[in-house]
């Protein structure tokens, strides 16, 4: 039994010794590769990494090559491969820039369909919650868009559309985030401005019947907290923007709440109205 644990500890002890000077070895011929000036050989082996997923070192490799190789045939594999290193490194940023480099540049190349994709995809990922801005969300949104336009036979229409949608919810909630803030902070001025906005921009949200209630009830506590000399004019915008409300939502869960501040409206109308007359 002895001897039998000894055996056995031996050969594990041998076998990470090798795979030690194996991985040793390994090191050194890429950090080789790195100095070497052979660039037909970096670019077989940034592919060959590839193909293994070491992502990082093909990456490197393909850096080394890139300028090399511009102008040449194989300048679109060299911009494409080092554009899907960096996306399979989750860096969207430099991947979606490399691919947009590949579709600008090579128009032709069996890869500028996919690069196209793929540069609006890492828009996509960049895209943040709606609570944050939406810049990238507006850019993905309109290369996704350019992609359908260019390539009007694409596999890939549906996927691209479905992406579009997605992130035109995220802006209407994103919008939507806004003007409700505004109204929660009692900002109403700007709540009315954000409020309307959405309502313009996105009018078959689904919270559009919430969205026009705060607009109401924004108009009517801006009036009250008017200086006199313009509260009549604002209890004016708030009967219209009521009758705008009811026109549209007359069964509406707010509707109660709506005609309370209808009659307050009319008659702060009416009393200003005897004031000034007298």
């Amino acid at each position: 039994m002895y001897f039998c644990t000894m055996f056995f500890s031996r050969v594990y002890t041998i076998s990470l010794v090798i795979i030690a000077l194996l991985l040793i070895s390994a090191c050194s011929g890429y950090e080789k590769l790195l100095k070497s000036s052979d660039y037909a050989l970096k670019y077989e082996k940034a592919l060959e990494y590839y193909e293994n997923e070491e992502y990082v070192r093909a990456g490197t490799l393909l850096d080394q090559v890139v300028s090399v190789y511009r102008g040449t045939t194989k300048a679109d594999t060299v911009y494409y491969y080092q554009a899907r290193c960096y996306y399979m490194q989750r860096d969207y940023i430099l991947s979606g820039h490399h691919f947009n480099n590949l579709a600008v540049n090579y128009p032709n190349s069996v890869y500028a369909e996919e690069s196209e994709y793929m540069m609006s995809y890492c828009l996509y990922m960049q895209s943040p919650k709606p609570s944050l801005d939406q810049n990238n969300t507006e850019k993905a949104i309109g290369a996704f868009q350019l992609f359908i336009i260019q390539n009007p036979g694409s596999k890939r229409i549906p996927e691209a559309q479905a992406y579009i949608d997605e992130m035109r919810n995220k802006l209407v909630q994103k919008s939507y985030m806004s003007g409700k803030l505004y109204y929660n902070l009692g900002d109403y001025k700007a709540s009315i401005i954000a409020l309307q906005n959405s309502l313009n921009d996105y009018p078959n949200t689904e919270h559009r019947e919430e969205l026009m209630f705060m607009l109401l009830r924004s108009h009517f506590l801006l009036a009250e907290n008017s200086i006199a000399q313009r509260q009549i004019e604002r209890y004016q915008d708030t009967v219209d923007e009521y009758y705008s409300f009811v026109g549209e939502f007359p069964e509406s869960r707010y509707r109660r709440e709506a005609d309370r501040i209808y009659n307050g409206a009319l008659g702060r109308i009416g009393t200003r109205d005897i004031l000034s007359g007298q």
